[in-house]
């Protein structure tokens, strides 16, 4: 009922140690006592969710067991809640005379949290929608609230809420539920006595005149146009999410208002040029009690914000009138189809997140996952009503007086005086304090600094051993045969339902330098201009129809044996529904043969709303752009990799979509297609069922026989291409594929140290080192090293210790060794971690029991569920066999605490190999005196 966060910090805390379990952190330590392959918890607006996964059944047993103790019977010990929340620490941990400061893992999550501005809108939305009860307040935290939560109200909050009476259990899977049942029942429910929790939340009283409110946020750094930075959305209150029949029509009747360029509000708002894209948390949101719909604009002068609200009252104004195309309800319906049918690895997760909400609320979920009958009951309201859709809309949006218009527009003093805020709640806090409250903060700092440093036991806790790893990988049978008598394409027959997935990889290597930085956004818009006779809504239509999506992208694909050697390319993926076969690779060879370029007004549409979308994905992906920066320097791979998909790539969607005149961009693009739509550079592959095999063939040779090939040699840019033959290995029959790789003998790899300049209040970090390449023998040691070092060493300096979301260190494919931290309040200090983990490397200051936990948690991510549509993919796009893997796999096993040591010292010591650094964040005293960083 506040926004202290109590839900956030409780999940967070009940998963430091339990009863059965009392030993620090057994969440984190199970990721690497089990082969889980999916660990989490989520808090929500009004739940909190503990999902887990694993293919081992034991596994699923102890993983089991160790989340009941957890969340029914936690210690809930106080220093849990100060390393978890929040507390007030020295700033130096010696000196009791140093100032004070805020720190903990929940507090820097929500601060980090807070610096998206889309996420600042979407909890603004919702706190003035739905203003009378819980979902007023900030269910994960306010940073300036969370300070005010104590550890009391946290053990409170438990009593009343963690009880079985309060909870739900789901499980998905082909392991026996009895089992499940009983063990629930013995661990948990048996030992507790029914209750009435109080726990409902009640209707929202709704409103008798339609309300509005304007917000602020910070000032977006990356924005193409700083006059446009206002987002305006008009939301409407929607009926209880547990009549399930209602909400299922209006989740449908939104994404008919909204999805594609041919929904009204598409071509009523985007399409207007008023806006970049549309307001965040656009369209059917059902994850509270209530519903609501909303619809809006960013990026949009304040002038139009008028303009933009009367734009969506005549929209709704003209579907009550005119209603919706059959084609658009009939492409709605394939959508849903597709998404019956297609298989994820992710399924039993998706469905637990779609019955959550609802169930909560006492909603039936076997009711929601009868979709096949909704469905049912949806078309024949429409057969028997035509009108059924419009009156929906008249009741809900025209005739809704439960109506919402919420305005936000940036402050240029935004995080100054969020800073300034938080500044005056500490001296407020401090300056209640007497002599002997701050001693005891002082000591009791010191005991949290000596629980975490002390080494843990973890022997109560069960685990899995690395003899319960399967010695063997399944091999995937593979079928590769020459198309049109040139054209490799690789055939893998899986249990796909009755899907068919096709792909096709076109390299790069004729393509002038100049034109590589636009290959994205070619990517992006070249299946959504027009192609053949349609123009771009026709087309649309056309690939909703008939497609489950048709997507481009770009690629830079290391080489297995060499750093200095790559592929680059671009990969075309489509899926549909077997009957549709036909029309898809029609699809594809209008895109091929004819792409459109000449429709400018719609291309200025998709460059705005690319452009804010990669803007907008900065405060969620930091550390992801800080290690593309931190590695652009140490391969030539590397440096590709910044400019498709780093912040060079955000920064030049931002100059683009700055530009009056786009047409030099639109004239770039007819010469990248001469490069890449051509058949000569292209190789393909297929996953559908055995069945659909000789139809699928026959589609493809004609797909092949119908593009054009070049009239001309074009010879490579780059003069070092080497062509490698892709290893067929057992269970690859048939021809070889050639894989055209260029490599750079004279390749120097450099240092660069590069501040990224942010106006955020928390860090992301990169530091990578340039390692080996996977079929290296020290490439196994490696990749258990960066687990070893993220468990034992990292976890602890960088989260518990440093307050950071998140930190550690991954070991790639590309041989990037990758330290990094994830909204963190420390830099300088940071990096000195990174350090430190080196050394306590280097010293072999770890048992074998930690080695073996290192492998179970690199095993659970190299065996993870690998769906039917993916099958093959590493081979057709990287060239791995089944034999390289078996053999890299041996080499995992065989990992040593001497190998572990050795690969330390040789590539991560002092001197021994180049290392980029990059942060993303804000300005920096110590590093803008430091010369040798580059600050942008």
């Amino acid at each position: 009922m506040d926004s202290t966060g109590v839900p956030h910090v409780l999940e967070h805390t009940v998963l430091c140690g339990s009863q059965k379990y009392p030993c620090r952190d057994p969440f984190f330590k199970m990721l690497n006592r089990s082969l889980s392959t999916f660990m989490n918890a989520f808090t929500a607006s009004d739940y909190t969710l503990y999902p887990f996964s694993t293919q081992n059944a034991k596994d699923f047993q102890n993983l089991l067991s160790v989340y009941l103790d957890a969340t029914f019977f936690p210690c809930l010990r106080e220093l849990d809640f100060w390393q978890e929340g929040w507390r007030l620490e020295h700033v130096n941990p010696s000196d009791p005379q140093t100032p004070l400061t805020f720190k903990g893992v929940v507090f820097n999550e929500m601060k980090g949290a807070f610096t998206d501005n889309e996420r600042i809108f979407s909890q603004n939305l919702q706190n003035k929608l739905l203003p009378d009860h819980t979902y007023s307040v900030i269910s994960g935290g306010d940073p300036l609230c969370i300070p005010e939560l104590t550890w009391e109200q946290l053990k409170q909050f438990h009593a009343t809420h963690y009880h079985p009476s309060n909870a739900r259990f789901f499980t998905y899977g082909n392991f026996e539920l009895e089992q499940h049942l009983k063990q629930i029942h013995e661990e948990a429910l048996s030992k507790f006595q029914k209750i009435e929790p109080n726990t409902m939340v009640p209707s929202q009283k709704l409103w008798h005149e339609p309300r509005e409110f304007h917000i602020t946020c910070g000032p977006d750094s990356l924005t193409a146009d700083a006059s446009k930075q206002t987002t305006i959305s008009v939301s409407f209150l929607l009926p209880d999410i547990t009549d399930t029949f209602e909400a299922f029509t209006l989740n449908l009747l939104s994404s008919l208002l909204i999805s594609g360029p041919n929904s009204p509000f598409y071509k009523a708002l985007i399409e207007s040029g008023l806006g970049t894209d549309f307001s965040p948390d656009v369209g059917y949101n059902g994850n509270t009690r209530e519903a609501y719909f909303s619809v809006g604009l960013q990026g949009i002068a304040e002038k139009d914000v008028q303009t933009v609200r009367d734009l969506v009252d005549r929209t709704i104004d003209e579907v009550v009138e005119k209603g919706f195309e059959n084609e658009q309800i009939e492409a709605l319906l394939h959508k849903i189809e597709i998404q019956m049918k297609h298989q994820t690895t992710n399924f039993g997760l998706a469905l637990t997140s779609y019955i959550a909400s609802c169930w909560n609320h006492d909603g039936d979920p076997v009711e929601l996952l009868k979709m096949g009958s909704q469905l049912t009951k949806f078309r024949q309201c429409l057969k028997e009503n035509p009108g059924f859709l419009q009156e929906k809309v008249k009741q809900y949006f025209k005739n809704n007086q439960h109506k919402l218009t919420l305005s936000m527009k940036p402050d240029d003093k935004y995080y100054e005086k969020q800073s300034q805020m938080e500044t005056e709640k500490l001296d407020r806090k401090i300056n209640s304090l007497s002599q002997e409250d701050k001693q005891r903060i002082y000591e009791k700092g010191l005991q949290l600094r000596d629980q975490q440093s002390k080494p843990q036991d973890a022997s109560c806790l069960p685990a899995l051993k690395v003899s319960d790893i399967e010695p063997t990988i399944p091999f995937t049978e593979l079928e590769v045969s020459l198309a049109a008598g040139e054209i490799p394409v690789q055939y893998c027959a899986q249990p796909t339902n009755g899907m068919v997935y096709f792909r096709a990889f076109s390299n790069l290597n004729t393509l002038s330098e100049e034109l590589k930085p636009y290959v994205p956004l070619f990517c992006s818009v070249v299946t959504k201009l027009g192609c053949g006779n349609l123009n771009y809504s026709e087309q649309a239509q056309q690939i909703e129809l008939k497609t489950g999506g048709m997507t481009v992208s770009p690629q830079v694909l290391p080489d297995e044996s060499h750093l200095d050697t790559y592929e680059q390319g671009v990969l075309f993926s489509s899926l549909c529904l077997d009957r549709n076969l036909p029309d898809m690779m029609h699809l594809w060879t209008e895109i091929f043969n004819h792409p459109s370029f000449d429709e400018e007004e719609h291309f200025r549409v998709l460059v705005k709303m690319t452009a804010q979308e990669l803007s907008n994905g900065i405060p969620d992906s930091g550390h992801v752009y800080a290690s593309l920066r931190a590695s652009k320097t140490l391969t030539p791979a590397g440096d590709l990799a910044e400019t498709f998909g780093g912040m060079d790539q955000v920064r030049l969607m931002k100059r683009i979509a700055e530009m009056t005149d786009i047409t030099p961009v639109l004239k770039m693009f007819p010469r990248i297609k001469k490069h890449l739509l051509r058949c000569d550079n292209l190789r393909c592959s297929v996953n559908a069922t055995p069945h659909q095999m000789s139809q699928a063939e026959k589609e493809v040779e004609n797909f092949i026989r119908n593009i054009h090939g070049s009239k001309k040699e074009r010879k490579p840019v780059r003069p070092h291409v080497v062509e490698k033959p892709i290893p067929s290995g057992s269970g690859t029959n048939g021809s070889q594929m050639i894989r055209k790789l260029i490599t750079e003998p004279t390749f120097k790899p450099w240092q660069m140290k590069t501040h990224l300049l942010m106006p955020f209040p928390v860090n992301f970090i990169g530091k990578c080192v340039r390692t080996v390449p996977y079929t290296h023998p020290d490439h196994a040691s490696l990749k258990i090293l960066a687990r070893l070092m993220t468990t034992k060493f990292l976890h602890t300096e960088i989260r518990e210790k440093g307050g950071a979301y998140g930190g550690g260190a991954k070991f790639g494919y590309n041989g990037m060794f990758t330290f990094y931290s994830y909204r963190d309040p420390n830099s300088i200090e940071t990096l000195q971690s990174f350090e430190k983990a080196v050394n306590w490397a280097k010293s072999g200051d770890f048992t074998q029991q930690d080695i073996d936990e290192a492998k179970l948690s690199v095993f659970s991510a190299v065996d993870a569920p690998v769906a039917p549509s993916d099958k093959g993919l590493d081979h057709f796009l990287y060239g791995l066999s089944n034999e390289m893997k078996q053999l890299h796999r041996e080499q995992l096993f065989a990992v040593s605490h001497d190998s572990l040591t050795a690969v330390s010292d040789k590539y991560l010591g002092v001197g021994k190999s180049t290392h980029g650094l990059a942060i993303v964040g804000p300005e920096n005293e110590k590093i803008s005196k430091d010369p040798s960083w580059i600050v942008k």
